[in-house]
């Protein structure tokens, strides 16, 4: 059976596409879940705010048992990051949901929560793929697909071909550019190595290590769940 906040969740959803992640639309979920409104703001203070939060948790957390079920065996490890970013996007749902969350953590007072849930996808995929970084590469990597997966669903949300080619082929494009990206830090490691880089600022950079896991809200833009 559901918890409170999922019924919540489910409530609102019908109402997002016209009233947008609204007090509107959380007052009809108050109403259509049969939840008091005293006991609503207490699991979810900002409203519709925090259950846009949680589609969006949500779908990562769908994204993860997806690929947990499914067979990378034999994918080239830039193929398995692509295909967990597709799995995420066809987690994602109604269209006219997202793009209402889209718009949403787009103005400027919740673009940092925006931030966070796009590094909270990341850090989930890389994690799922069993990524082992324990150096400055940790955040390199998060931030780099952050910025992959937020550009995929600009494009998606704009993709009107009934199965999406052209977005899988803008996700290819993206995964090659960091796949540059990676292949220029190798580079930069071998330059390193031979001595025509300076080593100072290289080796700071190697002492800077990922949060510890007990501390796994304090990520960049991020902040606990009011």
């Amino acid at each position: 059976m559901p918890d409170t906040t999922d019924r919540l969740l489910d409530a609102i959803l019908p109402h997002v596409p016209f009233d947008g992640w609204t007090e509107t639309a959380f007052r009809a979920a108050l109403a259509e879940a049969g939840v008091d409104p005293v006991v609503g703001r207490g699991l979810v203070p900002r409203g519709a705010l925090d259950l846009a939060v949680a589609y969006h948790r949500r779908g990562d957390a769908a994204m993860v048992q997806a690929l947990s079920a499914a067979d990378l065996e034999g994918m080239r490890f830039r193929d398995k990051v692509a295909h967990a970013v597709r799995l995420r996007l066809e987690q994602a749902g109604d269209r006219e949901v997202v793009r209402r969350g889209t718009t949403l953590f787009s103005l400027p007072h919740h673009a940092p929560e925006g931030a966070r849930l796009l590094w909270g996808t990341a850090d989930a995929i890389w994690t799922a793929l069993g990524d082992t970084a324990d150096d400055v590469n940790w955040y390199t990597k998060r931030a780099t697909l952050s910025g992959v997966y937020g550009a995929t669903v600009l494009y998606w949300l704009g993709d009107d071909l009934p199965d999406h080619a052209d977005t899988w082929a803008f996700l290819d494009r993206r995964i090659a550019d960091v796949m540059q990206i990676e292949k220029a830090k190798a580079q930069l490691r071998d330059n390193r190595v031979l001595g025509t880089l300076p080593a100072g600022p290289l080796k700071l950079m190697e002492r800077i290590r990922p949060p510890a896991a007990q501390r796994r809200d304090d990520l960049p833009g991020g902040r606990p769940l009011a």
